[in-house]
C-alpha cells in the first residue's frame, strides 16, 4: 500500500517552508512574519532568507521566535550558477543546521543541494516555473526531496504552476514529492502572505519530528480545502475532504478521472488509466483554492531513486 499521511501517528501541522525578511530581500522583520504566520493559525514557518554574499549568506536564526503551539524550522533559499534558462539556482532548504557554509566560487547547484541535504535539510527545486527550468536542469537537481508545485508569489507572473514538470519527471522514474508555498516577501507589489501551505502529519510540534515527516512525504498541500482521507484499493481510490467542487484524480497518463458537483465531501474513483505508474488527487473548492496529494505510485516501488536522478 501508498505511504500515505492520512492514517500516520499524530495529526496534521500546517506550515509554509518558503519565505523572506528583512535580512535578504523581504519587507519584514523575522519577528513581524513569523507573528503574522503565528496570528494566521500557522503552526510553523520556515524563514529561507537568500543565502547570497549581497546579504551576508544569512541563516536567519528564528529559534528565539518559537512560543508554545507555535514552531520554526530553520533553513535558507540557495543559489549558484547556473540553469539552462538563468543565471542561478533557486533551491529551498529547510532544516539547516546553523554554520552551513556558503557556497565556493566553483560549486554548482546540484552540488551545493547535495552538501545541504547530507546537512540534513530537505531540499526542495523552488518555483520552476518562474525560474524556467527545463527537464535536463530538473534531473540534475538529484538531492531534491520535493518539487515546489505552487508558489504563490509566482503566481502573480502566471507562472506559480509547476506540475507539468513534476509530471514529467514522475515519468521518468523520479521519485519526488510535492509542496506549495508562499515565497512571501511582504513588499507592497506583492500578493499577501498565508495563502499556500503544507499540513504535515507529524506525532508533534517538534522541528526534528516535522522534518522527518516532510522527507518521509507525510503531508499534502493546500490554498484552501483541507484533504481528510485518501484510501487506495481495488484499484479505485477514495478520497474524503471538506466540501468542494471538484475531485481530479491525474498522474502519469494523458487524461483524468473527475467528480464535479456542489459540496462533495467525498467520492471514488478507478485508477486503472494509469497502470502500475502514480497518481495524484487534486481537490479545488467553490473558491478555486485547490488540495494537492503527494504522488501516489500504484506499482512495486522503486527504492533506487530518492531524489530527481
Amino acid at each position: 500500500m501508498p505511504d500515505l499521511p492520512f492514517d500516520q501517528p499524530g495529526r496534521f501541522w500546517r506550515g509554509n517552508l518558503h519565505t523572506h525578511s528583512d535580512e535578504s530581500d523581504g519587507a519584514l522583520s523575522p519577528a513581524e512574519v513569523v507573528r503574522r504566520y503565528r496570528e494566521a493559525g500557522y503552526d510553523f514557518l520556515a524563514v529561507t532568507d537568500h543565502f547570497r554574499a549581497e546579504y551576508g549568506f544569512p541563516l536567519t536564526d528564528t529559534r528565539p521566535l518559537r512560543t508554545p503551539g507555535f514552531t520554526t524550522l530553520l533553513g535558507a533559499e540557495l543559489h549558484a550558477p547556473r540553469t539552462e534558462a538563468g543565471p542561478k539556482w533557486h533551491i529551498v532548504a529547510v532544516g539547516l543546521p546553523l554554520g552551513f557554509t556558503a557556497p565556493g566560487p566553483a560549486e554548482t547547484g546540484p552540488e551545493l543541494a547535495r552538501r545541504a541535504r547530507d546537512a540534513g535539510a530537505f531540499v526542495g527545486m523552488a518555483h520552476p516555473a518562474a525560474s524556467l527550468l527545463s527537464a535536463d536542469d530538473a534531473e540534475s537537481l538529484d538531492a531534491a526531496h520535493a518539487v515546489e508545485v505552487y508558489n504563490a508569489l509566482a503566481d502573480r507572473e502566471h507562472r506559480g504552476d509547476s506540475w507539468h514538470l513534476t509530471d514529467v519527471l514522475l515519468n521518468r522514474g523520479h521519485r519526488l514529492n510535492a509542496y506549495a508555498a508562499d515565497d512571501a516577501h511582504f513588499q507592497p507589489q506583492d500578493p499577501p502572505g498565508c495563502v499556500a501551505w503544507v499540513q504535515v502529519r507529524a506525532e508533534s510540534l517538534d522541528p526534528d519530528a516535522l522534518l522527518s515527516a516532510l522527507k518521509a512525504g507525510h503531508y499534502y498541500s493546500s490554498t484552501g480545502p483541507e484533504l481528510r482521507g485518501i484510501r487506495l484499493g481495488d484499484g479505485r481510490i477514495a478520497v474524503h475532504c471538506s466540501p468542494v467542487r471538484k475531485i481530479l484524480v491525474t498522474g502519469g497518463a494523458p487524461g483524468l478521472q473527475v467528480l464535479e458537483g456542489d459540496a462533495l465531501t467525498e467520492g471514488t474513483l478507478p485508477v486503472a488509466m494509469f497502470g502500475q505508474g502514480y497518481c495524484r488527487v487534486t481537490v479545488e473548492d467553490a473558491a478555486g483554492g485547490r488540495a494537492w496529494s503527494n504522488p501516489i505510485h500504484l506499482g512495486t516501488p522503486d527504492t533506487t531513486s530518492t531524489g530527481a536522478a
